[in-house]
């Protein structure tokens, strides 16, 4: 990227209050270890003058581990309406700030991307035939957590790519090969940002049709919950608010978008060594949480069991096929459109290593994952409360409901594994294998959480659902 000279001081200004102002931003996944140095590796004006706008990628050393971020860097004399939190220092009596919430610079992005113009390093395109509007200002999404989403007039929205790879985002790529193929299920891609990294091409930025009218499927799933809960002499196929339907149309929809990654990108039959190092990859994983949460210690044996299980499958099975995959499938990450069910965020689980993340892998992944969030959206009123055995019973019959829907939607759908109920070894495996990466997210980040993955171990280890 461009040299840093023009506007060193500022660069340096910066990566001087990054270590104290970065683990304050919900998007920084090093939250778990203390910064040791920040680097800047490259920045490119965008904006000159008053106000400024820099594109900066910066290296994150946490000990061992460095990371690439990227952060858009606004100064000016006058301050904008921004949270207090994107405040960062000031420099030469101007204000250097975090700029993802200053409308008046990032619409400079998409106006680029209309352009098709490259600056610096940053290559700005649309896809081809994709009609753009520009000269939009744009609102920040709030509630993401990985990334930094802008909103540029209800039409478009900009995914920035906080933590920065090499090639090409796993996120664009699939929905690239999806747009391709005529998958119905995801949003239209319309652009991209491109910058370096390391000397090759790392996507910054990905550009899609905003779809305003979309409700959030966890919004939905919890709606339901709490109509359940209010109605104590019901069952949830009796309560207004029954989700069960939506659910099924859910599991179709993931079953075309595993279809159409499969035409698209193709599926591979796994191997004996390649099931070897899948239980490899869950027993390592349980050993380590369970090494720092107590409360899994006494599942261990009956979890090493489960996977240890999985080495006498047959590997030219349907269900232990190859293939992309979401990565990171649950209620958070799909969208209800008048058109039907929306997935996004292909990019995988973000605490995940770049190589695992873009690694294939069988679509049960997907479907254990969306059965372990029907379980969390049941049991989200009950968190922080007293011991309710009718409740706790209740929110477990919301769960079954569900995600029987869900399975049956899969399997009407006939995607690549047919009916997933009929590989149950192998999803009851991905199911603890996903509880037992919550038990280690919750331990970390929300204890109070924990009981709700333990509780499914417990559970599912046991041949319960």
């Amino acid at each position: 990227m461009s040299a840093l000279n023009d506007h060193g001081h500022l660069v340096e200004q910066l990566v001087a209050e990054l270590p104290a102002w970065l683990p304050a931003q919900r998007w920084f996944a090093g939250k778990d270890r203390p910064i040791t140095a920040v680097r800047a590796l490259a920045s490119t004006v965008l904006v000159e003058g008053d106000p400024q706008l820099l594109h900066v990628v910066v290296e994150v050393v946490q000990g061992e581990r460095s990371e690439p971020y990227q952060l858009l860097i606004g100064r000016r004399s006058h301050p904008p309406e921004i949270s207090s939190s994107a405040w960062i220092g000031a420099d030469g009596g101007l204000n250097f700030y975090e700029a993802s919430g200053d409308a008046d610079l990032t619409a400079v992005l998409l106006d680029h991307v209309v352009a098709g113009d490259r600056v610096g390093p940053l290559v700005f395109e649309h896809e081809p035939g994709a009609q753009l509007t520009g000269g939009l200002r744009a609102r920040p999404i709030t509630s993401e957590q990985s990334n930094t989403s802008l909103v540029y007039g209800g039409q478009y929205i900009l995914k920035l790519f906080r933590k920065l790879s090499p090639g090409t985002n796993k996120d664009l790529l699939l929905h690239r090969a999806l747009q391709k193929a005529g998958c119905e299920h995801i949003a239209e891609v319309v652009g991209s940002i491109t910058g370096e990294l390391a000397g090759e091409p790392a996507t910054i930025a990905m550009l899609q049709v905003y779809l305003p009218d979309a409700v959030d499927g966890w919004a939905m799933a919890t709606t339901s919950v709490r109509d359940l809960m209010a109605e104590p002499e019901l069952h949830p196929d009796e309560v207004g608010g029954d989700f069960a339907g939506e659910a099924e149309r859910l599991g179709a929809a993931v079953a075309h978008v595993h279809t159409d990654l499969a035409a698209a990108l193709g599926a591979y039959p796994v191997d004996e060594p390649e099931l070897d190092r899948t239980v490899a990859g869950m027993t390592e994983r349980l050993d380590r949480v369970a090494r720092a949460v107590p409360q899994l210690a006494e599942y261990v044996p009956a979890l090493h069991k489960v996977f240890d299980a999985l080495r006498e499958l047959p590997p030219g099975r349907p269900g232990i096929s190859m293939q992309y995959i979401h990565g990171d499938l649950h209620l958070g990450q799909v969208l209800r459109t008048v058109g039907g069910w929306l997935l996004l965020d292909f990019e995988g689980e973000p605490a995940a290593p770049l190589q695992e993340r873009h690694a294939l892998r069988s679509p049960l992944r997907d479907v254990a994952g969306m059965l372990r969030s029907f379980d969390y959206a049941a049991r989200q009123l009950l968190v922080g409360q007293p011991d309710d055995p009718a409740m706790t019973e209740r929110a477990l019959e919301w769960a079954r409901r569900n995600r029987t829907a869900f399975c049956d939607g899969y399997a009407g759908a006939a995607g690549p594994i047919g009916d997933p109920r009929e590989h149950g070894e192998l999803l009851r495996a991905f199911e603890l294998d996903k509880a037992v990466y919550e038990v280690a997210y919750e331990h970390a980040n929300r204890p109070d959480w924990l009981a709700v993955p333990v509780a499914a171990i417990a559970r599912i280890a046991h041949g319960g659902e």
